[in-house]
């Protein structure tokens, strides 16, 4: 269409509606997405490894955590707990009933689902669960936070008997499955 085909009232009232407007001096689109603020993000990350005044009496402790790598396999067991229990339980022989994810958790929120957890999977006598961590690659070269704690606090646990990594259909080594004791429900049959 050329100019000459709009009439004036047209040409008029495109006027009107686009008084004020300016032209784009870019060619790239504004997505709306926010710039990664490295700062905010690494003071959030310190804010959630710093104890709260709450004090959470769940017999896990901090005080000294294992360090683990992030591709590093975990296994431990309980004394008592034979080894082909745990060959079983690495091999995901033994299927698990129940899953948690600890992704993007504070490590003290963590802690209390964690607890939470395994006392519910405790109370309705599953077997095995699966716990997962993540593996945190982080920038800065240090271990990955959430799996180191989950190991450790998993070796203080009363009701835990073993834990191993994943296979890689169900999260590698950025989960554990975890072999729970059973107290045997009155009148069960098993």
């Amino acid at each position: 269409m050329t100019q000459d085909s709009f009439s004036d009232d047209d040409l008029d009232l495109f006027r009107q509606a686009v008084k004020g407007a300016r032209p784009i001096k870019h060619q790239q689109a504004d997505v709306g997405k926010a710039r990664r603020d490295r700062a905010n993000i690494a003071a959030s990350r310190q804010r959630a490894t710093v104890k709260q005044n709450e004090v959470v009496v769940d017999g896990l402790s901090d005080q000294f955590v294992i360090d683990v790598d992030p591709e590093q396999e975990l296994a431990w067991a309980a004394n008592g707990v034979q080894e082909s229990q745990l060959r079983k339980l690495k091999q995901a022989h033994i299927p698990f009933d129940g899953s948690i994810d600890l992704h993007g958790l504070t490590i003290e929120r963590a802690r209390e689902q964690l607890w939470a957890f395994l006392a519910e999977a405790v109370k309705h006598e599953i077997r095995c669960v699966r716990v997962t961590h993540g593996k945190a690659r982080r920038l800065d070269g240090r271990k990955p936070m959430m799996k180191s704690h989950v190991n450790t606090w998993l070796r203080q646990h009363d009701s835990v008997l073993a834990f191993t990594s994943c296979i890689p259909r169900h999260g590698g080594t950025g989960s554990v499955y975890v072999l729970l004791r059973r107290t045997m429900l009155e009148g069960r049959d098993d």
